[in-house]
């Protein structure tokens, strides 16, 4: 166990009780493998769960992990274990709602392990969202399971305000940091008995002065990827980049048929991701216009100026629907830029650089 002092707690009167939890487990969503949570529990605590895959529920046989270890495929009807039916839900990183007739079958309801400070960033992608905010702080969250909504159960204990600095450039990293702290967190909060009434609510926010807003940590999608290049500084893009990349935008294109030139857009994945350019630059005419820089060398890139006046360059770029590819490759095969089809080592060019044929959108 840590030490009580490393973390709020809500203490209650009553004595930690004889419970059975029932704890629920999305492997594929992030916060430790089953291994690892049962690595770190007393062997009559967990039972672990994993959602369905198919509608309706489709019930697997339990598999030993190890002894009084057991691993259950969840119909949402819950399985009755040798001991007694189980008074108490536990959800990790589990990604759905439990339903609230299963958190009433429970005598003491359910806990939940998130890796925030709540009300800070509640939702299914916290981890994310804190690296993608540039917060230097985070902590973890021992809170009720609220029987209709996500993330609004009370607070029984919390890292302390303003929590702990994070050290962590990545997801993995941060994930690696928050849930060896959340699963201490949730074993000292069942010994202590935090789950019992009446609860005591222990979130920072009562204690801190604030009055910004809330974030919510949405599921991240294709839309978080859409580069803003009018919007966003190299920091951000870069961030973005190595928190959730790659990102992608589209561009116009420009080919040449028997019925003359055809447009049309495209996207364009930067698969590879950027990285900034040291050197001064003079060649752009505006934000998020690419330029292939280097037409008379070997490797020729792609330079990017970004809206608080730095450049970021690719190397290779993916056009929807083909393998990713060398940047000049792309767009000469592409028609992303005035480039002849033919280019071999005497094609002579007016200039060592040539304009993408619109800006990214």
């Amino acid at each position: 166990m840590i030490p009580s002092e490393s973390y709020s707690v809500a203490r209650t009167s009553s004595a930690s009780p004889h419970y059975r939890p029932w704890t629920m487990k999305d492997d594929e969503v992030p916060g430790g493998s089953p291994r690892s949570m049962l690595s770190v529990a007393p062997a009559s605590y967990f039972r672990l769960t994993f959602p369905s895959p198919y509608r309706g529920g489709c019930p697997l046989p339990r598999l030993a992990l190890t002894p009084n270890r057991y691993l259950y495929k969840l119909d949402y009807k819950p399985p009755t274990p040798p001991q007694g039916p189980f008074n108490l839900i536990i959800a990790v990183s589990f990604g759905l709602l439990i339903p609230a007739r299963i958190l009433a079958s429970a005598k003491y309801g359910g806990l939940n392990v998130h890796p925030s400070m709540l009300p800070e960033f509640p939702g299914p992608a916290p981890l994310h969202h804190t690296l993608l905010a540039d917060r230097k702080t985070t902590g973890v969250t021992l809170q009720t399971l609220h029987p209709t909504k996500f993330d609004e159960g009370k607070i029984v204990a919390q890292t302390p305000y303003p929590g702990i600095e994070i050290q962590a450039r990545t997801v993995e990293e941060l994930q690696a940091l928050t849930a060896p702290l959340g699963a201490k967190m949730l074993l000292q909060g069942l010994e202590g008995g935090l789950f019992v009434p009446p609860i005591k609510e222990a979130g920072w926010y009562k204690s801190a002065l604030t009055s910004r807003d809330f974030t919510h940590a949405s599921k991240i999608g294709p839309k978080d990827r859409h580069l803003d290049w009018t919007a966003w500084t190299a920091d951000d893009i870069l961030r973005r980049q190595r928190v959730i990349g790659p990102l992608w935008n589209t561009t116009e294109t420009c080919s040449i048929g028997n019925d003359g030139k055809r447009k049309e857009s495209k996207r364009i994945i930067w698969d590879h991701g950027f990285h900034l350019l040291k050197e001064e630059c003079h060649l752009f005419p505006a934000t998020g216009h690419p330029i292939i820089v280097g037409l008379r060398r070997a490797t020729p890139k792609v330079y990017i100026r970004t809206c608080d006046g730095n450049v970021l360059v690719a190397d290779s770029v993916k056009v929807e629907g083909e393998a990713a590819t060398a940047a000049f490759q792309a767009a000469k095969r592409n028609g992303l830029a005035p480039i002849p089809k033919r280019v071999d080592r005497n094609t002579q060019f007016p200039h060592d650089f040539v304009a993408f044929h619109s800006p990214l959108t």
